[in-house]
């Protein structure tokens, strides 16, 4: 079973509150589902999204895991290792 080797690097937390997408936003586009970096806390749009910006900020920063903000959703994925898994809280 693959495992992410990156769980160190998860330094915010889920937040609770938040406007969109922040570079959809700035420009005036549209996101289907939005993600959250576990390491910087910034919000983007799913690879399903015109713009991908998680993904996108993922690859520029190095920051390798995203969570779901959908609600319902409590999964999380990591990039380098192509891994999805759940943070438990705390």
């Amino acid at each position: 079973m693959a495992t992410c080797t990156h769980l160190d690097q998860i330094k915010v937390e889920v937040p609770e509150e938040f406007a969109g997408c922040e570079e959809c936003l700035r420009t005036g586009d549209t996101w289907v589902h939005l993600r959250v970096c576990r390491t910087c806390g910034k919000v983007g749009c799913c690879d399903s999204s015109p713009n991908r910006h998680a993904s996108k900020h993922a690859a520029a920063e190095s920051h390798p895991i995203i969570t779901s903000l959908e609600p319902g959703e409590d999964w999380s994925w990591c990039f380098e290792d192509e891994v999805g898994f759940v943070v438990e809280p705390g």
